[in-house]
């Protein structure tokens, strides 16, 4: 089986991968530079993984896609949104554990 990786946004894809999605997104807003972004995006990919076809799991690059980042008021990285309905239902700010992802995710599914 092969490993699913998280989906990279981008201002393009966004709307048609994102909002139009049928099932709950997870976004992780990062940026190379950000130390706490490190941390976190081998959690996120685990997470694209584990919840392959159940949920959209993907990332966006602030340096490269601000206006996905503008749009929604990110101003701090990392910044994790959960899209249900292509509507911002919750939001985790930082270097969080796996297993307050999982309980927000696991919530919208």
């Amino acid at each position: 089986m092969t490993e699913k990786m998280a989906v990279e946004f981008t201002d393009q894809n966004f709307e048609d991968l994102a909002l139009k999605s049928d099932k709950p997104v997870i976004v992780d807003f990062w940026a190379e530079w950000c130390g706490p972004c490190r941390m976190v995006g081998p959690v996120v990919e685990e997470l694209a993984n584990d919840y392959d076809g159940r949920a959209v799991v993907g990332k966006v690059n602030v340096d490269n896609h601000g206006d996905i980042s503008m749009k929604y008021g990110v101003r701090n990285i990392p910044t994790i949104l959960f899209l249900k309905n292509g509507e911002v239902v919750d939001k985790s700010v930082g270097a969080v554990p796996k297993n307050v992802l999982i309980e927000k995710l696991e919530a919208l599914l």
